[in-house]
Formats: structure tokens, sequence, C-alpha cells
């Protein structure tokens, strides 16, 4: 009799690999985290949501994603790690369960003057290989169409050893690189205007030269005066050719002048080196506004703006050049490449058709290849570092996205909605920094971090779904179903500001009255044209103040407190109080502490190993010598008053013996823009992008103009601090001030006075206007893109 198999009907035990399905983090303190310990789901997309400030980005940036990357770092040897960042292990006691973490932030890319689009997505490096395959005539390598490479050749005598002997060889080269030599691969030349150098019709004597610092008979001025190469009593314009050249472009000459020996050099090579050379935020201001007035930038005359030389600009595919093809719109290029058929290519042309097509699925197919990379804003540049992961074949990795919403039209976020599922559906974990609820709407998990910001913040407040988050209690949970109502009355216009015919980038030839006096909101798609309209066509002059989204430059011995000015009137009051210097109340001066410098920590660099930052036993972290922490104002000593919040240091300086309006007065508008947990001491290196945006506004707030320009106050803002944001720009409308806003935030539309809408699309399918009127209207017509969103957001 024979037995048939047994059959166990019963599934075997699930395998302990398939056991490691969550993201551990256990003690947290990274920043302002206070021990927080969470269980992320693998293989879901989880929100982080929070005010800012919050401690969002400490938790997942600087904990989860920096741990990950140290770790992979740790698997090279300690020769390649030596040329590799080192990263510190973050503060946490237990990190589990981490996968290969792929970082996409909103750091701007590389500004770069030789950095485009295409150079920063390899799209550039695909298009060279194929003109160099196909276009006709054939004139190189790729390198032939590289803007970055200079062609360049040279002859010469080598000598080697050789059997013994040493021979001589005659060798040469030659490279052959697209770069105009005009403007060395820029596309623009600077030229600077000699009228703002100095008056011709005055001698040197009678003070010709009229650049700041070379005025007065000082050093600078007598350099030239007295170098014996041309008469100081006679005036410019009657100066031979010989004479003018060795006052503008003499190369440097050793001399005596009044006994010292000096170096003398052309004047424009010398306003070069000493001006032109530095950053244009790190020069004094009167300095900036002479290199603002002298140095102009227009497009080079040889290649006309392309980068490329005459032979690049030769070499064609279809009639069409690799110049003319990066200058097109990429929706239009992605159509141009499907249309060539040439099988010996045939890999390279899907290659670049699949970049191409991630480029108008993310909704970037109005920008072209030859965009410089420096301009693009801090959404569209994180949207362009997506690019590459779109396609990419890895599974069970760990993608960050840090808002990826910023910059985009509600009409552009249901379309990143639907790339970060397909990206979780691939089998990935997804986490997600955000604050638009359409976006933490599609979460599985969410992690509501607070209650409050800074040192009120850093607490878990609320984990598990979007429902249980509505239901919560949290700020995002009771914010989050709030819906601004349209405004039922708006102010009316003072004034108006007329652009007539504008056509920057885009826009097609734009006419429109931007009123005065009230709160004017510019929308549209992204790419629609809106920053073009107005920081192409709003002159940046007298009364205009302009806060973009440029990132704020910043040490770590950077803080609020010098980032605003505060730091003088305090030092000053100090100074006064005390009867000593004010030098001596700052940490980056006289009264830094000998052993560490000022900067509280005394850092060790240990090669590959990530370096050591130790408290400074002499000054235990404060900063200062402990002479200068004996001198006090209103009881408090400066290490002191560094340590205060914005909302403390208010109060202490409003009144009492400490009282100092100019600190008060700085200290009342970071109030005003919702700082007012801020330490003063805090390093900006520390603040969250929100917080930068902020405070880069209460710095403008005190410039005096008449009209404010905005570019999107709203980005990094939780849903709790539009409001407030909202009141701050009502009370700037209040005081008699302009307000204009480009903006995406249905709540700014909405309570608007004025909207202008430009589009009906982006790139060459935007730069129309397509409504100006006042929300309400807006909502009535429904006309527009905006007009469906703002009525679906306002409801019925």
């Amino acid at each position: 009799m024979s037995m048939a198999p047994r059959t166990d009907t019963q599934s075997p035990a699930p395998h302990v690999a398939d056991s490691h399905d969550l993201i551990r983090v256990h003690g947290a303190r990274e920043n302002n985290l206070k021990d927080v310990s969470i269980e992320i789901p693998k293989r879901r997309l989880t929100v982080f949501t929070g005010v800012s400030g919050s401690g969002k980005s400490s938790l997942v940036f600087d904990t989860i994603a920096a741990e990950s990357q140290r770790l992979i770092n740790e698997t090279y040897s300690a020769f390649v790690q030596g040329f590799m960042p080192t990263l510190a292990r973050p503060e946490v006691d237990v990190l589990d369960g981490l996968t290969t973490v792929i970082t996409v932030d909103q750091q701007r890319l590389g500004a770069d003057p030789r950095s485009t689009v295409g150079t920063a997505t390899d799209a550039n490096a695909m298009l060279r290989i194929l003109f160099s395959r196909l276009g006709k005539p054939h004139i190189g390598s790729p390198k032939a169409f590289s803007f970055n490479v200079a062609s360049i050749s040279g002859a010469g005598a080598v000598t080697m050893e050789r059997g013994g002997q040493t021979v001589k060889e005659r060798r040469s080269f030659s490279i052959t690189g697209g770069m105009c030599p005009r403007c060395e691969g820029r596309g623009s030349v600077s030229d600077l205007d000699l009228t703002q150098l100095y008056d011709d019709s005055k001698s040197l004597s009678e003070g010709a030269i009229t650049v700041p610092g070379y005025t007065g008979g000082g050093w600078n001025s007598r350099l030239y005066s007295e170098s014996g190469f041309f008469d100081p009593d006679k005036p410019i314009r009657k100066f031979t050719k010989k004479e003018l050249h060795d006052f503008l472009h003499r190369e440097p000459t050793r001399m005596k002048i009044a006994g010292i020996n000096m170096t003398y050099e052309g004047l424009i090579p010398r306003i070069q080196r000493s001006m032109l050379a530095k950053e244009r935020e790190g020069m004094q201001p009167h300095i900036r506004e002479f290199v603002d007035r002298a140095v102009t930038f227009t497009t080079c005359p040889e290649c006309d703006g392309t980068r490329l030389n005459e032979g690049a600009r030769s070499s064609k595919i279809k009639r069409i050049s690799i110049a003319d093809a990066c200058a097109m719109q990429i929706s239009d290029l992605a159509e141009w490449v499907r249309g060539l058929d040439e099988p010996s290519v045939a890999p390279l042309l899907t290659a670049l058709q699949q970049t191409l097509d991630s480029f108008v699925e993310i909704g970037l197919g109005y920008l072209s290849l030859d965009r410089p990379a420096g301009t693009l804003s801090g959404g569209e540049a994180q949207r362009v570092k997506m690019i590459r992961h779109l396609g990419s074949s890895l599974t069970d990795v760990t993608y960050v996205f840090d808002e990826p919403t910023i910059g985009l039209h509600p009409h552009d976020i249901q379309r990143m909605n639907d790339l970060l599922l397909r990206l979780r559906d691939k089998g990935n974990t997804v986490l997600v920094v955000e604050h638009k609820p359409e976006t933490i709407a599609i979460a599985d998990h969410v992690v509501d971090l607070g209650p409050g910001a800074g040192t009120a913040g850093g607490s878990v407040c609320f984990e598990g779904t979007v429902e249980g988050l509505r239901t919560g209690g949290t700020i995002t949970g009771r914010h989050f179903d709030d819906r601004a109502a349209v405004k039922e009355t708006v102010r009316k216009p003072t004034g108006t500001l007329e652009i007539r015919g504008a056509r920057t980038h885009n826009l097609q030839g734009v006419d429109v009255d931007i009123p005065l006096g009230v709160l004017a909101v510019v929308t549209g798609v992204a790419g629609s044209g809106k920053s073009s309209l107005v920081h192409g066509s709003i002159p940046a002059g007298e009364g205009v103040v302009s806060v973009d989204q440029a990132a704020i430059r910043g040490s770590r011995r950077s803080n609020p407190a010098t980032y605003t000015g505060l730091l003088d009137p305090i030092r000053k009051a100090f100074a006064k109080v005390n009867g000593v210097k004010p030098a001596l109340f700052s940490a980056n001066s006289e009264g830094a502490c000998p052993t560490c410098n000022g900067a509280g920590v005394i850092y060790t660099d240990l090669a590959m190993m990530a370096g050591v930052a130790t408290t400074c036993e002499e000054c235990e972290g404060k900063r200062f010598q402990a002479s200068v922490l004996d001198y006090h104002l209103g009881g408090r000593d400066i290490s002191e008053v560094l340590a205060m919040s914005v909302t403390e240091a208010e109060e202490f300086f409003g009144a009492g013996e400490a009282a100092t309006p100019a600190a008060h007065r700085i200290l009342t508008r970071l109030a005003d823009v919702g700082l007012g947990y801020l330490t003063l001491g805090q390093p900006l290196t520390t603040l969250s992008g929100g917080e930068r945006q902020r405070l880069k506004l209460a710095t403008h707030m005190a410039e005096k103009g008449g009209i404010y320009v905005l570019d999107e106050p709203t980005a990094g803002l939780h849903l709790a601090d539009v409001e407030q944001l909202l009141a701050l720009l009502d009370r700037l409308v209040d005081a008699g001030k302009s307000v204009i806003v480009v903006e995406h935030h249905q709540a700014v539309m909405a309570h608007a006075d004025w909207i202008i809408d430009l589009g009906p699309g982006a790139g060459h399918d935007g730069g129309r206007l397509v409504f100006e009127g006042t929300p309400a209207d807006l909502v009535a017509a429904r006309s527009t893109l905006t007009g469906e969103h703002l009525a679906t957001y306002v409801g019925p």
C-alpha cells in the first residue's frame, strides 16, 4: 500500500528577512528634537508636518538621511573617504532598518555662470555626443560642442628615458572645443562704463577719478598723479594714446612714490581685481552702488549669447544646430528628437528621449536647456533634480523630498502627487516634508511635529493616518481644512503702475496696469511668466523693495542678530553704559574668547573620520572673554542677551534701564513675521527654509520703500503661519504701502484686492494676460485654471 505524499495546507512562517519593514528612530536629539522616538513604515508614503521650525528637517534630513549617507560612506576605504565630505553621527540613540537614502532637497543649483539646465541634467552631454556623430559637417568629438572647453593647440620637445638613454622628441597636440573665445562660454560680456570711472574734462590734480576710494588725495589717487607716466595737470581727454593706455591698461610696474615701494597698475585691471572679483553680496553698500552703475552686462556679440564658437554652430542635424536645440523649449525639443530615425545612435536617442520626456512629465517642459541654472526657483531646481530618479530601476530605496510642491500652481500639484505615489508603488519608502494639504492628503502615514517652533517644538504631536490627523487636535489638524473666504469688499487703488509691451523671457507683449496702494497678487501656472513680469518690468530703483527667493548667505558665525543689524545698537548700548569700546561686545572682534576665537566650540579635524566639535573650556561656549562678561546692561551680560528669544529681547530692550529704541524696532519686525521664538545668537545654518525667508522679509521691512515686491512669501510656511503673513501684508498696505505678491497659495489669492492671472499655459503657451480683476470676479468667471482651483478652494 503506497502512501500519498502529505501536503501541508498551512502557509509557511514569514521569512525573518520580511520582518524588517520599519525604520525605527529612538532618542533623536538633533537641533531642537527632544528625544524623539518613532517608527516609520517602509514602502509607504510618509508625510512630516508641523509649523516652520518644529524639527521636521532635523528629523528627516539631519538624522535619518544623514545617518544613511554616513553609513554608506563608511563602506568605502579610508583612502576614498579622505576625498569625501566628512559627516558626524547624528545625535540619536538607535537608528534601525535604514535603507539607502536619495535626498532631493531645495538647495539651489549652482549659480555658476557656466551651469545651465542642460549641463545640470546630462541632457547637454547626450546632445553633444549626438551632434558629434550625426552633425554635418563633422567638426570633431563631443568636446567640440561644449562651451566649457576652449580650443587649444601646442607643440614642443619632450625628454624621456629610453633604453638607458635620454631621448628628445617633438610632440604636438590640439583640442577642438566649442567655447566662444570672446565671452569664454558665458554668453554675456561685461564692460566697464569709462564715464563712471573718471571725468575726462578734468586733470588728475583736479580729482578726475570718481571711483570710491580713489578720491580726496589718498594713496590710490597719489599712485596715478605721482606715477610720472603722464602730466597730472593735463585733462584726461588730452592724453596721448600711450598716456591713456598707461592710465587705463598698463601692466603691474614696481616704483617708488614718496619714498615708498608701490606697484603701479592700470586703473581698469586694478578695479577688476580689487572690486569686481568679490561677491556682490559681500561688498560695502557704496561700492555695490558704484559697481551696479559702472559694470554693464551685454549679450556677447560674437556668439549672440549661445556661448558656442562659430564651428560648433555650423554643424547641423536637419538644419538645427546644437545652439538651436538648446534654445528650444524642452517640450518642442522632445518632439524634434522623436523625429530622428537613426539606428546607429538608437540607444543614445532613447536615453535622451526619456530625459526630455521626464522634463515634460514633471511640469518643466517650458524650460530650455540653455537656461542658466542659477535663475531657476527653489521649486524648479528641486524638480530638475527629480528627473534623474524618475526612470530609475532602483527599488527599496528611501526617497526624501523637501516640500516638492513649492513654486507649484494648484493645477500642477496633482501631477507631483502622482509622481510621489509612482515612486512608492515601485517598492520605495518616500518621506516628504510638506505643508500643502493637497499633498498631506495622499499620505499613508503622517508624523506631525511641534507643538510650536524652535525650543517650543521638537516633539511628536501625532502619528497615524490623515483621518486621525484631522481629528487629532494638533495645530496642523485644526488648520487642515481651513479655507479662506474671498473678500467681500476690496480696497480702492491710489494709483497705477503701468507696464507696456513686456517681453522679458516668454512674455508676449503684455500690457497691464498694476494697482498701487492695495494687495495685488500675480498668479498663473509655473512658467507662465509671473516672475518675468514682476522682476523684469518693475524697476528695482527708488522706492521698490524686492524680496526674492535667493538663499541667505551665512556661516556658522552668522546669526539673526548679525544678519539683521540688531547687534550694532546692542553693542553701542553696552559700550555706552560701561564706558568701553563697542568692539569688545563682538565675538568676531576684540571681545572674542582667545581659545576658540569666538566660535564657542573647538573643531578637531580627524582626516577621513568625522570632525569633532567640543565646547570651549575657557568660555564654556559663551564665545566671549571672561572680562567682557563682567560688563552688564540691565543686569544681563552680552552672552545672556544673545541667548534670549526675540520675544524676551523685545520686552528687555523696550523699557527700563536697557531701553534701546533702535534694537527694539528691529526686534518688533522679527516678531511681526512670526520669528518671536528664535534666539538672537542661533547660527543661521540651523534655520529652516521658511525661517530664512521670513528673516529676509523682516530685514527688508526696514527699507524705505513705497512698493514691496514679494516672490512666494508662503514658501515653507505652515497653514497656521499663512494667517499671520496675511495679517502682516494687511498692515503694510494699511500703512500706505503697495504690495505686489507672486503667489500660488489660494489663501493669499482669496485675500487679495486685485488679481493678475497669466497663462494660459507655461513657456510659449503662456506669457499672456488671461484675467485681471477682483478675486470674487475670478471665482465667478472660472475662466482660467487659477479661477477653477480658487473656486474649488473657497467652496460654494
